[in-house]
């Protein structure tokens, strides 16, 4: 069960990947990278619901969970996850990309990781 675990946290980290890097390129380049930011996002939410469930679930994982922790990441994580998600079915219904929206998505995907290094 470690193995498939680790795998979870893979995914999770590759999302983060998604997210803060489909925002930087945004940033920078003024790359359309919504969609690749809105998968990162939404799979930063599914993978760390994942992971709570299975750190909760399989006690041979012997996690020690700090619920305040996670309960913040959640809601920075669904934040960012619906801040891209706007931008995109705002975009897709003719308006102008609204790029305060995106940032704002980024920079929640940056504070999450800050979160999950920082708080101890």
């Amino acid at each position: 069960m470690a193995f498939v675990y680790d795998l979870v946290v893979v995914l999770h980290l590759l999302g983060m990947a998604a997210l803060v890097g489909g925002w930087a390129a945004f940033a920078r380049k003024g790359l359309d990278t919504t969609e690749l930011m809105s998968l990162g996002a939404r799979a930063q939410v599914v993978t760390g619901l994942v992971l709570v469930a299975l750190a909760e679930g399989v006690s041979s994982l012997d996690k020690d969970l700090n619920h305040p922790k996670i309960g913040v990441k959640l809601v920075v994580a669904i934040a960012a996850a619906a801040c891209i998600e706007i931008a995109r079915a705002r975009a897709k219904r003719g308006a102008p990309l609204n790029r305060g929206l995106v940032m704002a998505s980024g920079g929640l995907g940056v504070l999450n990781v800050a979160v999950a290094a920082l708080w101890n």
